[in-house]
């Protein structure tokens, strides 16, 4: 048997396929089978299945109990495919790539399908064009020969190998979903919030604050509206930009207390109160539609239901089944090891080879022991943070680690130039829009402001004309980038080790993941965490000193692992 097989739906429930040469073109008959389920069932010795989308295919299959080893995905593939030729935007679905190679006008892409609970469709919305099933079959052989012409035509199948695994997890996540207790959800929002009022105005607690709030400024302030608050502060004399917290915290007034207090209690409210519960839970499972590489840099985004940003206080109500466990496991300073794997700096790789803490080796060699120092001059490095006492931080990184400072200065010197960057795989940043009449090159938001800490992500949208913050945002592209590939790799390599155990898969974010598992697993799966991490790091970036481990608990509520 092909170890490739090409599959798409018929109307009906039906299914065409065919084994695939190594050319990506038949190597037998194209059949026709009336059941898409049975058709993938009855041939378990598939190595990978080649089809349009996993979001189409495989949930129908994980609903009839049938579970794929291997898969391409030919959309995700050609959203991969653009960003290395450097035409990231273009439309990527199969009918768009199935156009260009006809020269026909190309479609564009549907709009993303919203998850939200209760959402319809518009009947004015363009729907998906239909691909005839050779069609699909000229494109996957155009895809490999395009791989072939890539800067690096083995990262590249790698890389879109690992997307195509991340898209499986996915399915597999939404499908078995995160533990939720709705009973303690409704506690904790009782506890915090109060009462509810009739009518769906703000509970009890909420209402209260509220009126410390213009207590204090002397009139009535509505403290959910930004423009309101900074408008109450300039008649109190006092001149605000806006209304975050890190800039309420340096003025002295009464208003700002219960104003910080508020603003962090209708968060909760909004973003995970109860009509939230009511509408994203079911059958005591959070299943959110995660979207792989949802951002440039490949890190995922959801779909609706704001998994990735669960408050601490929140996570009480996730919570294991009678008799099982969660096993949550956080990467270890991920984007620093990644930086030393990524640039081949002896001394770096060094430091990042072994389990403990990075910061404390990095500070015994570059920072007279000064751990806060050498936390703050890395991650400066990465993020662009290079100006102040960041300059004197990377000064004493470029003399002790040259080729990992040398790595992201040449990835930002790149972006300042308009040129493109890639991960180490191959992943690449979206190309700078045209440039303005000075000839400065635009950037997507990305560029904006450094995140703080390890884990920001930016979120693109707008442009600018500063090429210094283009250059931040490649310089941060390259590692964070890779970093979201070695996370596929991770998953990828942990789906494997779970396989043939009761354990599944129910979570992830960034460098975060949750694997729900009767308790007599658990240990066993924290084996198998540290496995796929190491092994993992071998295939996206070779033998290299450089290790990946995790700090996992194993609890029963999500709230007790951090």
């Amino acid at each position: 048997m092909s170890e490739r097989w090409a599959l798409d739906s018929t109307e009906g429930g039906g299914a065409r396929l065919a084994p695939l040469g190594r050319d990506g073109l038949p190597a037998g008959p194209v059949l026709t089978e009336p059941d898409l389920v049975a058709a993938v069932r009855g041939r378990p010795d598939v190595a990978r299945w080649v089809w349009r989308s996993t979001a189409e295919i495989c949930p129908r299959l994980l609903a009839a109990g049938v579970r794929v080893e291997r898969c391409y995905d030919i959309e995700a593939a050609e959203l991969l495919l653009l960003g290395h030729e450097g035409r990231l935007g273009e439309p990527r679905s199969a009918a768009a790539a199935w156009a260009r190679l006809r020269h026909a006008p190309v479609p564009p892409d549907p709009p993303p399908r919203s998850a939200e609970p209760g959402s319809q469709s518009s009947l004015f919305e363009p729907r998906p064009v239909s691909v005839p099933f050779e069609g699909l079959l000229e494109v996957y052989a155009d895809q490999l020969r395009r791989h072939e012409a890539a800067e690096h035509p083995g990262r590249m199948g790698l890389l879109t190998a690992a997307e195509s695994a991340g898209m499986l997890v996915a399915a597999e996540m939404h499908r078995a979903g995160l533990p939720w207790r709705a009973d303690v959800h409704r506690e904790v929002l009782h506890e915090l919030l109060g009462e509810r009022y009739a009518g769906g105005g703000e509970p009890r607690r909420l209402a209260e604050l509220a009126d410390e709030v213009s207590a204090a400024f002397g009139r009535r302030v509505r403290p959910d509206l930004p423009a309101d608050v900074v408008k109450a502060f300039a008649q109190a004399g006092i001149k605000v930009r806006s209304t975050r917290r890190w800039e309420l915290e340096e003025i002295d007034h009464p208003a700002v207390a219960p104003l910080i207090a508020y603003k962090k209690l209708y968060r909760i409210w909004t973003a995970h109160g109860w009509s939230w519960l009511q509408d994203w839970v079911r059958d005591g499972r959070f299943r959110p539609e995660y979207v792989p590489g949802g951002t440039v840099s490949g890190r995922w985004t959801t779909n609706g239901g704001g998994a990735l940003q669960i408050p601490k206080v929140i996570r009480r109500a996730v919570v294991a089944d009678e008799g099982w466990r969660l096993v949550v496991a956080d990467a270890d300073q991920m984007e620093p090891r990644v930086l030393a794997a990524i640039s081949r700096d002896p001394g770096l790789m060094e430091v990042a080879g072994h389990d403990d803490d990075l910061y404390r080796r990095l500070s015994d060699r570059a920072f007279s022991g000064d751990r806060d120092h050498a936390k703050l001059a890395l991650l400066g490095a990465i993020y662009g943070q290079t100006s102040g006492d960041g300059l004197k931080n990377l000064a004493a990184l470029r003399r002790r680690f040259p080729l990992a400072v040398a790595y992201v200065d040449d990835a930002a010197r790149a972006g300042e130039e308009g040129r493109l960057v890639r991960t180490w795989l191959g992943r690449t940043s979206p190309p700078a829009p045209g440039a303005d009449e000075d000839g400065e090159a635009g950037l997507p938001q990305e560029a904006g402001s450094p995140p703080e800490g390890e884990g920001g992500e930016f979120v693109p949208g707008y442009a600018s004309t500063n090429r210094r913050a283009r250059g931040r945002f490649t310089r941060n592209f390259v590692v964070q980038g890779s970093a979201a590939d070695w996370a596929l790799l991770l998953l990828a390599a942990l789906r494997r080790e779970l396989a043939g155990m009761r354990a599944e898969l129910v979570f992830f974010q960034h460098d975060e993941v949750i694997v729900h598992c009767p308790a007599e697993e658990a240990a066993e799966v924290v084996r198998a965490i540290g496995s796929a991490a190491e092994l993992a790091g071998r295939i996206a970036f070779g033998q290299t000193p450089v290790r990946f481990p995790f700090t996992t608990a194993v609890v029963e509520r999500y709230s007790e692992a951090k």
